[in-house]
């Protein structure tokens, strides 16, 4: 623990140093060129606080070069003098962009908030000045009217039709009155976002539980009594046991402390986040909630949510809405089944309680190992981050023929960093640059999630490059002498993780725009979470799962446990969701006038049928998907889309076998390789043979009965 303090903190004053006249004068910008490293890896090790802005800058000023370069140029608009130059329009701000919102979320140390609140409207500028230039639009609309006269293959006729309708998508076809509106606007949302993402990490870093007696203690595991005690002592607190509202501190409170004080605290803490004080991040909802309104109505649209959904799949907030009631209300009623086992068991255990969400997870795991004979704590001894790998990229190389070779002398942020070269199994091809980051820290946001620095497709000089890939997570770190000892839900998320990273992996698009996780939002889920499927299999579980300190193999009635109980709790698991998924709507759905943010959610609530018991998997407050960007916003509803693909999908798996070549080869083809070069639907269907079955959701989550 002490070494990840002192990593923490080198990287801290790696971020921060300051730089002095005399050292600018004799080092350059390391963005400002194209990288020397191996597979062009940012040398993170060159890159201070103080390369941001000035990079930022520069790349702005080579955006309006080079978009001169394309306005004024007198030859009739087409693919190679209009769109081609679009997908390398200043790779200066490329460069630096990437690495940006990487420690924006990973490496936000307060040197770097601060530069950040001048960066993030710098790049907002640098957006506005592409996507709303009217020459720049009327070239790319000539182009996509002359599409079918321009020679151009069914590729670059789909890049030609992507950029139009994006562009069109971002106003860039609005009268001059309109632009400014929508400039003033996404400028104004950009700080609210700043503001919000802020509130969430400050509200999340200050708030902690300290237990004094011993006692409290019980039911939760070693590993995480003694990750508390290393908080504490962190703190000055020697002696005494520090829980905060990171993940691999409050699951365990929630699912094992005995302690239902304890439990209540952790869990109000955790649901209160960003609520007040300080931090509050009502007021800055109230702000985004009413500007996405006005930009909706500035864009043409009666509501945010009808904006949004019309970009992609779903096509309007009513279809998004009528699939996720299809799965809520089963869920819902599966869940009252959940919440009458818990009672009774409470019941019989002579506790004379009413169920409350503080112990759910509690009298699930109970109701689990009544049921299934099944404590977790037994598992995670199997479960080291070290064999969970091993087990991800075997599943890897069988599956898609690819291994990860660990580059020890690549270029990182922190120690805690680990970089792959990903390679054809057969060849020794490069594929892929890959990185790992798995471990919580204060300048690091909360979630797990997927991301690159470096997008597959040709560049500026003609070269196709291979992607730089990486995963982000939070999981629960070493404690004492064990090593990273991953619960299900955590081995879960790398696979699912990983699943995002393959899809960027393995993609063989030939422009960048179309490349890798470059698709349609509510089809990007699927490759994550069909991967999570492999993680529990019994085939891989005897590959990877071994006892930390003996090296035994998972035991069979272990493996039996663990697929008997699959099904377990999903009433519960399906409803937090979905639930979550139709509040977005509806906040994209309000004119956001006099919203009171608490008062919304609990009419909502009663509206839909919330179950009491169960609150949204994230509260608006710390509901980052939709408030702290645009990412998700009424956009949250594709992650049960994209699992009704993956159900679907996974059932072949099953039936050909899970391991199956031709059924893999055949998923590499249409799924991972393709990216955005055809239609989803229609890359799905030569998958899989048919259209998505909606019902395939509701049989893998037991919910059909």
């Amino acid at each position: 623990m002490q070494k990840r303090i002192l990593t923490l903190a080198a990287a801290a004053m790696l971020l921060s140093a300051p730089i002095t006249d005399a050292m600018a004068a004799e080092r350059e910008n390391p963005f400002l060129k194209p990288y020397a490293t191996k597979y062009e890896i940012p040398p993170f090790e060159q890159i201070t606080t103080a390369d941001f802005i000035p990079a930022i800058k520069a790349g702005i000023e080579e955006q309006k070069t080079n978009l001169l370069n394309i306005t004024r140029n007198r030859a009739v608009p087409d693919f190679d003098n209009t769109i081609l130059p679009l997908e390398n329009l200043s790779p200066i701000l490329e460069r630096v962009a990437s690495v940006f919102y990487h420690y924006d979320a990973a490496m936000s140390t307060d040197e770097f908030a601060a530069m950040a609140e001048e960066a993030i409207p710098l790049l907002n500028e640098a957006n506005n000045q592409v996507n709303l230039d009217d020459a720049l639009f009327q070239r790319i609309k000539q182009v996509y009217d002359n599409r079918d006269k321009l020679g151009l293959n069914a590729v670059q006729k789909r890049v030609v039709e992507k950029y139009y309708r994006q562009f069109a998508e971002q106003g860039a076809a609005l009268p001059a009155d309109k632009k400014a509106q929508l400039i003033k606007v996404n400028d104004e949302l950009s700080k609210l976002f700043i503001q919000y993402n802020k509130n969430l990490l400050g509200a999340t870093n200050s708030f902690f539980v300290t237990v004094y007696d011993k006692a409290d203690l019980a039911g939760l595991p070693q590993s995480s009594i003694d990750m508390a005690a290393e908080e504490a002592a962190k703190r000055g607190l020697n002696g005494l046991w520090v829980f905060t509202l990171h993940a691999p501190s409050r699951l365990p409170v929630l699912q094992s402390a005995d302690n239902r004080g304890l439990r209540e605290a952790i869990y109000k803490g955790y649901t209160s986040l960003a609520s007040f004080g300080d931090y509050n991040n009502y007021p800055v909802i109230e702000k985004i909630v009413k500007l996405r309104a006005e930009k909706a109505k500035i864009m043409g649209f009666d509501n945010f949510a009808q904006m949004m959904t019309s970009r992609v799949m779903a096509k309007t907030p009513e279809i998004a809405t009528d699939l996720l009631m299809k799965v809520f209300e089963p869920a819902v009623k599966r869940s009252h089944e959940e919440v009458a086992d818990m009672q009774a068991l409470a019941k019989a255990e002579g506790s004379d309680i009413t169920i409350e969400p503080w112990d759910y997870y509690y009298y699930a795991g109970k109701v689990k190992k009544q049921k299934y004979n099944l404590d977790e704590s037994e598992l995670r001894p199997y479960f080291s981050l070290e064999n969970v790998l091993h087990g991800l990229f075997t599943a890897a190389e069988r599956l898609w023929g690819i291994k990860m070779v660990e580059m020890p002398d690549a270029p990182k942020y922190m120690d805690q960093v680990t970089v792959y070269d990903v390679q054809d199994a057969k060849t020794g091809e490069h594929i892929s640059v890959f990185m790992t980051d798995y471990f919580p820290r204060a300048t690091k946001r909360q979630g797990a999630w997927m991301e690159q620095m470096q997008s597959a497709g040709v560049y500026a000089d003609g070269q196709y490059k291979r992607p730089i890939v990486y995963n982000v997570g939070n999981f629960t770190p070493p404690a004492g002498d064990a090593p990273a000892l991953l619960t299900l839900d955590e081995v879960e998320t790398t696979f699912h993780e990983f699943g995002h990273a393959l899809q960027g992996m393995l993609t063989t698009a030939p422009y960048k725009s179309i490349a890798g996780t470059n698709v349609d939002r509510d089809y990007v889920e699927m490759c994550s979470q069909i991967n999570e499927h492999w993680a529990f299999t019994p085939e891989l579980l005897k590959e990877y799962a071994r006892h930390y300190q003996t090296g035994e193999v998972i035991p069979d009635d272990l493996i039996a446990k663990i697929e008997n109980s699959s099904k377990f709790n999903q009433g519960f698991v399906t409803t937090e969701l979905a639930g979550a998924a139709l509040l977005d709507l509806a906040w994209g759905q309000t004119d956001g006038e006099g919203v009171d943010v608490p008062g919304f959610e609990a009419a909502f609530s009663e509206k839909i049928g919330m179950p009491k018991e169960i609150t949204y998997r994230y509260r608006s407050p710390y509901f980052k998907h939709i408030f702290g960007d645009d990412g998700y916003a009424s956009g949250y509803y594709t992650y049960l889309w994209s699992q009704v693909l993956e159900a679907d999908a996974w059932e072949l798996f099953e039936k050909n076998g899970v391991f199956d070549k031709k059924t893999a080869d055949s998923y590499k083809k249409n799924i991972f390789e393709p990216g955005d070069t055809e239609d989803a639907m229609v890359l799905f269907k030569r998958f899989r043979g048919h259209e998505p079955d909606a019902n395939a959701l509701l049989r893998l989550r037991g919910l059909d009965k």
